[in-house]
């Protein structure tokens, strides 16, 4: 039988919605107000849930502290307040999108987490946008 565990996170960042092969007015028709020169920031809050097997011997599916801590290192200490676009590489040839930025996460997070287990997210850009990943 499987169980899921989840682990919250919330970190902040900036970002600004640009493709830069189109115009200053298409940019502003796509994306508004996400299109400002100056950017724009969220609170970001990620659910990161691990679905596997419960271990016999430790009653679980993954140490949550363990699970909290990888998260802290390789995605709080990376994005908490970075400008998306300028601070961080993974964005240098793609736009800084929710679901682009969930990608991202994924693929960090995704060899740091025992195999046999399934890695999922959701990334919350606000309480009513979010964007989910599964396995």
């Amino acid at each position: 039988m499987t169980t899921s565990i989840y682990r919250e996170s919330h970190f902040n960042a900036c970002h600004r919605m640009h493709n830069s092969i189109w115009s200053d007015e298409k940019n502003a028709t796509v994306f508004g107000l996400c299109n400002s020169p100056n950017y724009h920031g969220h609170n970001f809050r990620l659910v990161v849930k691990l679905t596997g097997e419960i271990n016999p011997e430790t009653g679980y599916v993954m140490d949550l502290k363990v699970l909290s801590n990888i998260i802290k290192d390789n995605i709080e200490a990376k994005f908490d307040h970075k400008n998306l676009n300028i601070d961080c590489p993974e964005f240098a040839t793609k736009l800084a999108s929710t679901e682009n930025f969930s990608w991202v996460i994924y693929n960090i997070l995704r060899p740091l987490i025992p195999q046999h287990l399934k890695l999922g997210l959701i990334l919350y850009e606000t309480d009513r946008n979010f964007v989910e990943i599964t396995e």
